[in-house]
């Protein structure tokens, strides 16, 4: 993905990531709330992000602003909407 190299095709599940756009409650991180639950397979749930995962995942709602100030040009946004 050119906005992103380090991206990977979708194959078995990890984790499902959040982006949350209101400027109002996420006026520090240009108006996004980002929010990652990583995926545990034995147990078939879902767990909020930590600080041991790769990269680092607080839990606050700026957890992913640092890596996505590399497309601020893009509203912080890597992908595109997928047309259905």
């Amino acid at each position: 993905m050119e906005t992103f190299p380090a991206a990977t095709a979708p194959g078995a599940k990890h984790d499902v990531d959040f982006m949350v756009k209101d400027s109002k409650r996420f006026a520090d991180s240009g108006g996004w709330g980002y929010a990652v639950f990583d995926y545990d397979s034995a147990s078939d749930k879902f767990a909020s992000g930590t600080l041991a995962d790769k990269p680092p995942q607080g839990n606050d709602a700026k957890c992913g602003f640092a890596c996505h100030t590399t497309v601020k040009t893009r509203d912080y946004v890597f992908t595109d909407y997928g047309h259905r």
